[in-house]
Protein backbone atom coordinates (compact mmCIF):
# COMPACT_ATOMS: atom_id res chain seq x y z
CA UNK A 1 0.00 0.00 0.00
CA UNK A 2 1.34 3.15 -0.62
CA UNK A 3 1.71 6.73 1.04
CA UNK A 4 2.01 8.49 -1.51
CA UNK A 5 -1.47 10.21 -1.12
CA UNK A 6 -0.15 11.41 2.08
CA UNK A 7 2.89 12.79 1.43
CA UNK A 8 1.39 14.57 -1.38
CA UNK A 9 -1.40 15.94 1.10
CA UNK A 10 0.99 17.25 3.50
CA UNK A 11 3.49 19.34 0.60
CA UNK A 12 -0.11 20.44 -0.43
CA UNK A 13 -0.72 21.26 3.11
CA UNK A 14 2.65 23.17 3.41
CA UNK A 15 2.39 24.99 -0.01
CA UNK A 16 -1.20 26.29 0.29
CA UNK A 17 -0.62 27.65 3.63
CA UNK A 18 2.58 29.42 1.95
CA UNK A 19 0.38 30.49 -1.13
CA UNK A 20 -2.35 31.96 1.70
CA UNK A 21 0.11 33.75 3.86
CA UNK A 22 2.38 35.31 0.80
CA UNK A 23 0.88 35.52 -2.31
CA UNK A 24 -2.62 35.53 -2.29
CA UNK A 25 -4.69 39.23 -2.06
CA UNK A 26 -8.21 39.00 -1.62
CA UNK A 27 -9.74 41.61 0.92
CA UNK A 28 -12.30 38.98 1.83
CA UNK A 29 -9.46 37.12 3.26
CA UNK A 30 -8.85 39.65 6.10
CA UNK A 31 -9.12 37.71 9.00
CA UNK A 32 -6.36 35.36 10.14
CA UNK A 33 -6.83 32.23 7.69
CA UNK A 34 -4.35 28.71 8.63
CA UNK A 35 -5.06 24.85 6.98
CA UNK A 36 -5.53 22.36 9.82
CA UNK A 37 -5.60 19.62 7.34
CA UNK A 38 -5.69 18.23 3.35
CA UNK A 39 -6.84 15.12 2.81
CA UNK A 40 -6.34 13.72 -0.67
CA UNK A 41 -8.16 10.93 -2.92
CA UNK A 42 -6.29 8.14 -3.57
CA UNK A 43 -5.91 8.52 -7.49
CA UNK A 44 -5.12 12.30 -6.36
CA UNK A 45 -7.27 13.77 -8.38
CA UNK A 46 -9.16 16.08 -5.59
CA UNK A 47 -7.91 16.97 -2.43
CA UNK A 48 -10.26 18.52 0.61
CA UNK A 49 -8.74 21.34 2.09
CA UNK A 50 -9.72 22.20 6.08
CA UNK A 51 -9.37 25.75 6.64
CA UNK A 52 -9.85 27.42 10.33
CA UNK A 53 -10.15 30.83 10.23
CA UNK A 54 -11.46 33.72 13.07
CA UNK A 55 -13.48 35.12 11.04
CA UNK A 56 -17.05 34.52 12.43
CA UNK A 57 -21.04 34.84 10.62
CA UNK A 58 -21.13 36.60 6.71
CA UNK A 59 -17.15 37.62 7.38
CA UNK A 60 -16.37 33.56 7.27
CA UNK A 61 -18.67 33.33 4.33
CA UNK A 62 -17.22 35.50 2.31
CA UNK A 63 -13.80 34.43 3.02
CA UNK A 64 -14.80 30.70 2.59
CA UNK A 65 -16.39 32.33 -1.12
CA UNK A 66 -13.04 34.19 -1.45
CA UNK A 67 -10.93 30.59 -1.29
CA UNK A 68 -13.67 28.88 -3.44
CA UNK A 69 -12.89 31.53 -6.55
CA UNK A 70 -9.20 31.57 -5.63
CA UNK A 71 -8.96 27.89 -6.24
CA UNK A 72 -8.35 27.74 -9.71
CA UNK A 73 -4.97 30.08 -8.65
CA UNK A 74 -3.84 28.19 -5.81
CA UNK A 75 -3.62 25.16 -7.89
CA UNK A 76 -2.08 26.61 -10.48
CA UNK A 77 0.48 27.76 -8.14
CA UNK A 78 0.53 24.18 -6.53
CA UNK A 79 1.28 23.10 -10.01
CA UNK A 80 4.66 24.67 -10.29
CA UNK A 81 5.63 24.19 -6.59
CA UNK A 82 4.83 20.30 -6.44
CA UNK A 83 6.17 18.89 -9.72
CA UNK A 84 3.06 16.58 -10.13
CA UNK A 85 1.90 15.98 -13.19
CA UNK A 86 -1.49 16.91 -12.48
CA UNK A 87 -2.05 18.77 -9.46
CA UNK A 88 -5.34 17.61 -7.28
CA UNK A 89 -9.01 20.03 -7.75
CA UNK A 90 -8.87 21.57 -4.08
CA UNK A 91 -12.45 22.26 -2.54
CA UNK A 92 -11.80 23.94 0.64
CA UNK A 93 -13.65 23.16 4.01
CA UNK A 94 -14.51 25.16 7.00
CA UNK A 95 -12.96 23.20 9.88
CA UNK A 96 -14.71 24.33 13.29
CA UNK A 97 -13.01 21.64 15.40
CA UNK A 98 -10.81 24.45 17.15
CA UNK A 99 -14.19 26.14 18.11
CA UNK A 100 -16.02 23.02 19.35
CA UNK A 101 -12.74 21.98 21.42
CA UNK A 102 -12.67 25.60 23.12
CA UNK A 103 -16.64 25.75 23.63
CA UNK A 104 -16.21 21.30 25.09
CA UNK A 105 -13.16 22.48 27.26
CA UNK A 106 -15.62 26.07 28.25
CA UNK A 107 -17.79 23.50 29.49
CA UNK A 108 -15.95 21.42 30.95
CA UNK A 109 -14.40 24.21 33.27
CA UNK A 110 -17.68 25.69 34.22
CA UNK A 111 -18.94 22.33 35.28
CA UNK A 112 -15.92 21.57 37.57
CA UNK A 113 -16.22 24.81 39.15
CA UNK A 114 -19.50 23.82 40.10
CA UNK A 115 -21.85 26.10 37.63
CA UNK A 116 -24.86 24.84 36.30
CA UNK A 117 -25.36 24.68 32.73
CA UNK A 118 -28.58 26.01 30.55
CA UNK A 119 -30.84 23.65 28.46
CA UNK A 120 -28.25 24.80 24.97
CA UNK A 121 -25.06 24.23 26.49
CA UNK A 122 -25.80 20.59 27.57
CA UNK A 123 -23.44 18.13 26.54
CA UNK A 124 -25.41 15.96 24.02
Amino acid sequence: MSNRPERVAQRIKREAAEILETTLRDPRLGAMMSITDVEVTHDLSMARVYVSTLAEGPAREEAMKALASAAGFIRRQLASRLGLREVPELRFLLDTSIERGARVDDILRRLAAGETLTDDEEPA
